[in-house]
């Protein structure tokens, strides 16, 4: 089966977009600080459960965050030092 990349825009205090791979279940968030999380193992019905949350934040807190395997990639420089 190809994979399939499924990515959305948030408009959220919180959350900035995410990213979604199919069959593998990787889901990557972009937090509104610059952080990256990539979660593991994540179902496609949690991902359109997270697309239709009254709060993408709460809904990582809660059903997320605690069920699933993450690595964070730390906040890239935007700029580089003169």
């Amino acid at each position: 089966m190809a994979e399939r990349l499924r990515v959305h825009e948030f408009d959220s205090s919180a959350i900035e977009r995410a990213a979604f791979v199919e069959p593998s279940g990787t889901l990557d968030i972009w937090y509104k600080g610059g952080d990256r999380y990539r979660y593991f193992n994540v179902p496609a019905a949690t991902f359109d459960a997270l697309l239709s949350a009254p709060s993408a934040g709460e809904y990582v807190n809660r059903q997320i965050k605690p069920n699933h395997r993450f690595e964070v990639e730390e906040r890239r420089r935007r700029f580089r030092p003169r």
